[in-house]
């Protein structure tokens, strides 16, 4: 077997490569930031945080610099990087090798069209992680990794890809139903884009009796959405997307967000990678790319999403310079989607 090619080196991508070395795995690294990719072939990736610390080297390159082909790849760069990334690996993906979208989002989709669907696994992972600086990850907190082949097949390499999962989280779980664990989480990521519009920690946001009517209804309209797609979403890591479905009782929805405030406040990653671009690194987020494909598949099914598309407008304000983080934000949301602020 060739090394595992881990393309992207950040947050998701640096936390499992540096596991998969850990267990004795051989992995490449690729990474678009060339100091990244500097730092990690001079004095390796160091992994931080509250679960394990490590420095593991590897051989990391340029996408320009990479040379042969690999059997297994895991694609870990931002959703609105998919396309690009996929097109340059291709070239470098076995005949009979796969990717494996290790992503936020239904990149699954866009990988399937430029290497086929085939060669294509569907991936679902929610732990805690930052990129801090060139060469260093934070990794911050545990959370859900699952794999499953998109037709929900229970193939040979799958069952070897949920091996492998199991390196990094003995807890990982292979399923026949990826595409639910990947619109679970949209409703989640939802969430998140929201609370993101403020620089107020996750679990104050979603705790905030005032913030919680628009924020209802945003991941209503997510899990409408869902269902109109003929999806069953899963639940992961304490939350359970059923509670948002269309006729879920309101008991559900209160134990729902009070499984969120709590899962939250017990990790070390106060805010969501979302408001790190917005806040820290001053850069476009994953807003349209992950939220972009809601709002389609809400037109194909004639499912309205004015909340979906409200916080998609306003993430890219804050990315031009036209809106500041506040929690005022969350009072514009609901009044813009014809709720009272």
């Amino acid at each position: 077997m060739s090394p595992i090619l881990i393309w992207g080196a950040g947050a998701i991508g640096g936390t499992l490569g540096a596991a998969f070395l850990r267990a004795g795995r051989d992995v490449v690294f690729v990474d678009s930031d060339a100091g990244h990719v500097d730092a990690i072939n001079e004095t390796g990736l160091r992994i931080d945080g509250p679960l394990w610390t490590d420095t593991v080297r590897a051989p990391a390159y340029g996408p320009d610099g990479l040379q042969g082909t690999f059997d297994t790849v895991f694609l870990c760069v931002k959703a609105l990087h998919t396309g690009a990334a996929i097109r340059q690996l291709a070239p470098h993906l076995a005949n009979n090798g796969c990717v494996v979208s290790a992503q936020n989002g239904l990149n699954e989709i866009e990988i399937a069209e430029v290497v086929g669907e085939a060669r294509t696994i569907g991936c679902f992972v929610n732990f805690g992680a930052d990129y801090l600086e060139p060469g260093v990850v934070h990794y911050s907190g545990k959370g859900a990794t699952v794999i499953g082949e998109l037709d929900g097949a229970r193939t040979e390499r799958a069952e070897a890809l949920y091996a492998l999962l199991k390196d990094f989280n003995p807890d990982a779980v292979l399923t026949d139903n990826i595409w639910g664990f990947l619109w679970g989480k949209l409703v989640y990521g939802a969430l998140l884009f929201a609370t993101a519009l403020t620089d107020d920690p996750i679990a104050d946001v979603l705790d905030s009796p005032e913030a919680r009517p628009v924020l209802t209804r945003l991941g209503q309209e997510v899990a409408r959405v869902a269902s109109a797609s003929d999806v069953r979403p899963e639940p992961f890591d304490g939350f359970d997307p059923a509670a948002f479905a269309p006729g879920a009782p309101q008991a559900a929805l209160h134990r729902s967000f009070a499984d969120m405030v709590a899962h939250n406040r017990r990790s070390a990653k106060s805010h969501s990678g979302i408001w790190r671009d917005l806040a820290i690194r001053k850069r476009k987020t994953e807003a349209e790319a992950q939220l972009g494909p809601i709002v389609a598949a809400g037109e194909r099914t004639g499912i309205p999403t004015p909340v979906t598309r409200r916080v998609m407008e306003m993430i890219r304000e804050i990315e031009d310079g036209q809106r500041r983080l506040d929690s005022a934000n969350l009072a514009d949301l609901a009044r813009d989607t014809g709720e009272p602020a």
